[in-house]
């Protein structure tokens, strides 16, 4: 059942507006930090609704925007101090996660990413060289020679020629994440008023209406959490791009057919396409696997039929199958979707004005389970006025341009799509890097 809506006019001390991580992780930071702080949360769904709780769940330390590009733009130093602190913020989710009880199945087993062909080998050694200049020394290239482990397992089972892997990535369920960081601000006395829509927000003030009626939120502070469904509401709009993402779950599998697959509990797979897929062995032993190749809709429209599509629903099941050909054809028992929120520049930021009392945080492109917390840590640094290493790095305030109007955007954003994936035909074909993808490059946070 939802919780109950806002009724009436209320004073409180912070309105968040949005009911995701980015929200709870702030409003938990909060409360740490000053446990008579009053809080409330206005969710117009449920808690969780949006990505927060449909996600892939990789608690990873990607960050859109890659390091290359965050030193060209801020320097070495603040490139070097950002990819260290979401290597630990996937510790601290787990930490969190552990010390308040919240059970989402969190096991921190690092990613494999696939190279399957000369062309994808080559940039997996190019990350793990590029990993080194940041100072990143335990991402390696997994190779087949001489092993005889998982890793190994993995790469027979996929045909590859190597893979990269990263420790700093922890499979959990996100729905168990969220629903039980919800509880747990419940439990510091944070209100979350579900089926409340905020309709209009200024310093100082949030107009909600929802399941109770209409009425006036007084605050100090407003927070806007709100991701890709920013992209429909006022004083967001244009600021932030929903593309959506679909996912498939198999039935479970067997112990034996994961290990001869070399897929552990806690490891979360990909490879190098350019297309992204992404996938995790559940904690009941399914295959949950997702990607993109679903279209942007005009005027950032945002609807539940959007979910389903039915043609990318095939392309996963297609591809998984393709990918571990031992398990082609296993019975696919679950489909879903959503929209993730894409800044202009693939740059996320965690801002606030001490001035005006509104913060704001999002644009994660798919990154978020790990980054929303750092947003909320990062935020409740900023509300309450604290100078640390997180209020230095370089994502804090960073204001990215606004998204074209249309018909721009749409042809802009679905051009995109038609590139990436011909930048994998491309490569297929010609065993070589693609020039559509370094075309692309500049566009997509590289």
């Amino acid at each position: 059942m939802p919780r109950p809506a806002l009724q009436g006019d209320l004073s409180t001390g912070v309105c968040i507006v949005g009911g995701g991580l980015t929200g709870l992780w702030t409003a938990y930071y909060l409360k740490k930090a000053d446990p008579s702080l009053e809080i409330t949360v206005l969710e117009k769904q449920v808690a969780g609704f949006g990505a927060s709780g449909r996600n892939g769940g990789w608690c990873s330390a990607l960050f859109p925007k890659s390091a290359e590009a965050l030193r060209r733009a801020y320097g070495d130093d603040a490139a070097r101090a950002l990819r260290s602190t979401m290597i630990d913020t996937v510790d601290e989710v787990g930490r969190v996660a552990a010390a308040e009880g919240i059970d989402c199945d969190f096991v921190k087993g690092g990613t494999l990413v696939f190279a399957r062909d000369t062309v994808q080998r080559a940039a997996a050694q190019s990350e793990v060289d590029a990993a080194r200049e940041f100072g990143v020394d335990d991402l390696e290239l997994v190779t087949p020679g001489g092993r005889d482990d998982a890793h190994a397992r993995a790469l027979a089972a996929t045909s590859s020629l190597a893979a990269s892997f990263d420790p700093a990535c922890a499979r959990l369920h996100p729905a168990k994440l969220v629903r039980g960081l919800a509880r747990v601000v419940e439990e510091l006395g944070v209100t979350i008023a579900e089926q409340t829509e905020a309709v209009e927000w200024a310093p100082g003030r949030v107009l909600y209406s929802g399941a109770g009626g209409q009425g006036l939120v007084s605050c100090e502070t407003v927070v806007l959490a709100v991701e890709a469904y920013g992209a429909t509401m006022p004083g967001i709009g244009r600021r932030i791009l929903p593309l959506y993402s679909l996912m498939i779950a198999t039935e479970p599998l067997s112990d034996q057919v994961w290990d001869d697959l070399g897929i552990e509990h806690g490891t979360t797979f990909s490879d190098y396409r350019h297309l992204l897929v992404y996938g995790q062995r559940t904690a009941d032993n399914r295959f949950a696997f997702g990607g993109r190749g679903a279209r942007y809709h005009w005027g950032s429209s945002i609807r539940p039929e959007y979910d389903r599509v039915d043609r990318v629903f095939d392309h996963l099941e297609s591809t998984l199958g393709e990918l571990f050909p031992a398990v082609k054809g296993t019975p696919v028992t679950h489909r879903w979707g959503g929209p993730l929120g894409v800044p202009r520049d693939w740059h996320p930021t965690a801002s606030y004005n001490p001035r005006t009392g509104i913060a704001y945080a999002g644009g994660y492109v798919g990154d978020g389970l790990s980054t929303t917390n750092l947003a909320g840590r990062t935020l409740a640094q900023l509300i309450t006025r604290q100078e640390t290493e997180l209020t230095r790095l370089p994502w804090v305030n960073h204001l990215s341009r606004r998204w074209e109007r249309e018909p721009l955007r749409f042809a802009g954003a679905n051009l995109g799509l038609i590139g990436t994936e011909a930048a994998d035909v491309e490569e297929s074909v010609t065993g070589r890097r693609s020039l559509a993808a370094r075309l692309l490059a500049p566009l997509t946070g590289h």
